[in-house]
């Protein structure tokens, strides 16, 4: 029966049939080695010096034993193997069952304890003086079975190495001899003994590409950080301070002669040179997790804590993070723990039951995307979703995680008709455990990583997405601001004769923008599936298009909130983005791109460099309207000011193509006054329209409900800033 269950790798208690198993009847021990296809096996002492005695093949299959008689307690040993074409010395597994054992005990509902013990981990166990090094192979299948690690090391064959079974459903294994970069997988037998799908480890920190998708042994420890000086510098709130983050698409940002995109290693080269001229102060990638499908962007993960290696390895990527510290730049990424895809090789049934999404395809199948949904009310899902955002902080050093499809994850009832959802128990359409889940994970990150960052993709109006737990919030730092997005854009694609038509959509966000600490965000989903890149988004000539998103950029970077924008906006990128291709480098050549391009370098810069323009973001005295009701000129006027109501910039965009001569805007004080910031400057591709002097006189005329003003030519299709400069 033995030989039946090994042959057809169905032992899920391999300790308790293999290695030394006590033997009352010799008052000893019985050593049993299953090694298929082995010719002779000769028992060594551990540091293998010493024969102890050559076992017994007690099956052509591969099953030999040998007695130890009349000992005490058990001993460690190696094995002299014969095969037909060589021999081999191996350490037997399965003489360290404490050894595979080690922190699973304590890793119980303690998320920061998951990546660290699940998984395959490098050790190194010293016995009779003597160091084993391996890994210890751990992953939870609580419906399998019988469990099998299978790699190059065992021909992939699920028969050599069984794993044990924990009582809590965790499989364990410590495998001496394996090394990083040696490749593995787990195979399961479900509930009824049938062999699953081979599964990448879901809690593996590297992984191979198609075909195979095996799972890769990784050195967490080789990498050494230089970044110590940034994470320190990090450790202020980040409301009131400068966030411009430039979000991109790492495969498509650019491409090299030979049609690949950069390494990890290169794109430090290419890419901090590039941000830094351009002043951004982040950069969000977007997602990175090991994905199978090139055309899911990265949202369709299977590798919640592998780094997706089509750009490198791990120390690759950690060296790019670090590379971007050095240089002033922080490092985001999206983070999906909404769904994941249905690959036989990734979590979808992983042992043979609905181990990770929802059962009922009511909740547990994304109509939208055609995935699974996480469990969320499940304590292991839970550790294990957490447990990702953590190792990403952790290991990789990140500043911040977007959290991607939020919505999808508050709303039973999201994307979904009448009858294809469950309401709660309360027979409502909010999911309880997916908002606890996500307020776990918020305090799990900033508890945890208190220089860091979270970020909410959410596009409805749930309260309190950016507001502390304590207080029943979400707890993000952060939230996308789709509604104003929407609105703006909306606005900006209109022809300028019917924007005083829709003035309210440009001033409407400001009745909401204290209710969350909003980021404006201009993202990738803009800019595909038929909704036209930025550029071409505006109407009018080719001029007017230019100028219609200049003005844009200018009032963007103007209005209270963080900011982002998708790659290619900075330089005017007329096609929409591609993911199978490189952003329209060769648009650089004209004066039109250049002329965006530096626009949007001195926007960030003059951006960073004013605290009025980001450390009142979040307060109402950071913002005031000086006209938000010229609508027949589709004018709008403010004035942003520090957290001490201090340092104003004034603001004023015209919105149509019509210049305005003498054009009277109030300011607070009496004093002279500079335009320090004008879109429609030749050196951005404008008109340099004449504002006028150099420097502007204020007039004691009250005006737009202020005591002081100073009259200026404004420019057509223009964002303009002034500021008092004595």
């Amino acid at each position: 029966m033995l030989i039946d269950d090994l042959m057809g790798a169905r032992v899920g208690d391999p300790f308790a049939n293999l290695g030394l198993i006590p033997n009352k009847e010799i008052n000893g021990f019985t050593l049993r080695a299953w090694l298929p296809y082995a010719s002779k096996v000769v028992a060594k002492d551990i540091g293998n010096t010493k024969v102890l005695k050559e076992l017994e093949c007690k099956s052509k299959e591969g099953l030999f034993e040998a007695e130890f008689p009349n000992t005490d307690k058990p001993f460690h040993y190696s094995f002299d193997v014969s095969y037909p074409d060589a021999v081999v010395n191996v350490i037997d597994p399965y003489q360290f069952h404490d050894e595979a054992y080690t922190g699973l005990a304590e890793m119980k509902l303690k998320a920061a304890n998951l990546y660290k013990t699940l998984g395959a981990h490098l050790m190194t166990i010293e016995v009779d003086g003597v160091k084993v090094s391996g890994v210890k192979f751990a992953v939870y299948a609580p419906s399998a079975k019988c469990c099998s690690v299978i790699g190059d090391f065992n021909f992939w064959d699920g028969r050599r190495h069984p794993m044990e079974r924990s009582l809590d459903g965790h499989w364990v294994l410590f495998v001496p001899g394996i090394k990083p970069g040696d490749r593995y997988k787990y195979e399961l037998k479900d509930p009824l003994g049938n062999r699953l799908p081979h599964k990448a480890d879901p809690v593996g920190f590297y992984s191979e590409q198609y075909p195979s998708f095996a799972s890769i042994v990784v050195d967490q420890t080789t990498y050494t950080w230089h970044d110590a000086d940034w994470i320190k510098s990090q450790l202020n709130s980040k409301v009131d301070q400068p966030i411009s983050i430039y979000e991109m698409h790492f495969a498509s940002w650019r491409r090299n002669k030979d049609g690949y995109s950069p390494s990890y290693r290169e794109m430090a080269d290419e890419l901090i040179p590039y941000l830094k001229e351009l002043g951004y102060t982040h950069v969000e990638f977007m997602p990175i997790s090991e994905f199978p499908f090139d055309g899911s962007w990265g949202y369709q993960p299977v590798g919640l804590f592998s780094p997706t290696s089509r750009f490198g390895k791990v120390d690759d990527l950690k060296y790019l993070v670090d590379q971007l510290h050095q240089n002033g730049i922080g490092v985001i990424v999206d983070w999906v723990p909404a769904h994941f895809p249905s690959d036989s090789h990734g979590l979808a049934r992983f042992d043979g039951t609905p181990l990770y999404e929802y059962e009922d395809p009511r909740r547990g199948w994304h109509p939208d995307w055609n995935s699974y949904i996480y469990d969320f009310g499940r304590d292991t899902v839970r550790q294990f979703l957490v447990a990702s955002a953590l190792c990403w902080l952790d290991y990789f050093h990140v500043d911040g995680l977007r959290v991607d499809a939020v919505a999808s994850m508050l709303y039973w009832d999201y994307s979904r008709k009448a009858g294809q959802w469950i309401p709660n128990v309360d027979g409502g359409n909010h999911n309880y455990e997916a908002i606890s889940l996500l307020r776990w994970f918020n305090e799990e990150v900033y508890k945890n990583y208190p220089h860091a960052m979270t970020i909410a993709e959410e596009s409805t109006a749930f309260p309190g997405v950016s507001r502390p737990t304590y207080v029943g919030g979400l707890g993000f730092g952060f939230k996308w601001n789709m509604g104003w997005m929407h609105d703006s854009l909306q606005y900006m694609s209109l022809d300028p004769i019917y924007r005083q038509y829709h003035h309210s959509e440009m001033t409407f966000s400001m009745i909401y923008a204290y209710d969350e600490n909003f980021i404006l965000s201009l993202s990738h989903d803009e800019c595909t599936h038929g909704k036209h890149s930025m550029l071409y988004k505006m109407p009018g000539d080719e001029w007017q298009q230019a100028a219609n998103l200049r003005a844009f950029m200018g009032y963007m970077y103007a209005h209270p909130g963080k900011k982002l924008n998708f790659m290619g906006t900075e330089f005017a990128q007329t096609g929409e983005w591609n993911h199978d291709s490189q952003l329209q480098w060769w648009l650089l050549q004209f004066d039109k791109h250049k002329g965006q391009k530096q626009l949007i370098a001195d926007l960030n810069k003059f951006y960073r460099s004013e605290k009025a323009m980001y450390d009142a973001d979040y307060d109402k005295i950071g913002f005031f309207w000086l006209d938000h009701s010229d609508y027949q000129h589709s004018i709008f006027a403010w004035i942003r000011r520090d957290k001490n109501g201090k340092n104003p910039v004034y603001v004023v965009s015209n919105m149509t193509p019509t210049p305005y001569q003498n054009y009277r805007m109030g300011v607070l004080e009496p004093g002279k006054y500079q335009i320090v910031m004008n879109t429609d400057d030749k050196k951005y591709w404008g008109s340099g329209y004449n504002t006028g002097a150099p420097e502007h006189q204020s007039e004691d005329v009250p005006w737009q409900y202020v005591t002081y003003s100073v009259v200026f030519n404004l420019p057509p299709l223009a964002t303009v800033y002034l500021k008092k400069i004595g």
